[in-house]
């Protein structure tokens, strides 16, 4: 799903109520006048006034719905009601794409929240940059430019320090690499 504008975050905030400390949006009662008539309006928030909104689980794994017939994800909703703009790119800190706390939450670009990513399901060494290569462990990481050649280990032991080692010069996130809940 791309990312598109939404909404203005005061309709957004007109529409949905949205809890910080538990990361859950719910649906607000809404005035008669956006309905046709008064039986639309008493069913739909008979139906949805207070209930969870934007709870669907995506392919992607984020939360998302549905506003005035555009699939949202939740946490670009979240970002844009609580700070008035839309957001680059939103990480999830601790990797959790269903946990939306506000605390949980941070705009970044592009480059920083690759610093932050989980480790591949198709990963064989167990750690994100280091391979096995014709008898030999071979650690690399991306700068964000370039690939950056680590060298050559007999054991998985020396290439996963010498991947952590690089982490931290080049600034990963604690959390890179682990493994996707």
């Amino acid at each position: 799903m791309a990312k598109s504008h939404l909404p203005p975050a005061d309709y957004l905030r007109n529409l949905l109520r949205y809890d910080p400390e538990t990361g859950k949006l719910l649906w607000k009662a809404r005035a008669s006048d956006r309905f046709p008539n008064v039986r639309r309006w008493k069913r739909w928030n008979t139906m949805f006034a207070n209930a969870p909104a934007l709870y669907t689980l995506h392919a992607t794994g984020y939360l998302s719905g549905s506003i005035d017939g555009r699939t949202c994800y939740a946490h670009r909703v979240i970002w844009k009601m609580v700070h008035g703009v839309d957001a680059e790119t939103i990480d999830h800190i601790n990797g959790d794409r269903t946990d939306n706390r506000l605390s949980n939450l941070r705009c970044v670009s592009q480059r920083e929240n690759c610093r932050n990513s989980s480790r591949h399901n198709d990963n064989i060494s167990g750690v994100t940059g280091v391979s096995f290569y014709r008898n030999r462990w071979v650690a690399t990481i991306w700068d964000g430019e370039r690939n950056i050649y680590l060298g050559r280990f007999k054991n998985i032991e020396d290439a996963r320090s010498a991947r952590k080692v690089a982490e931290i010069t080049y600034g990963f996130h604690p959390n890179h690499g682990r493994i996707r809940t």
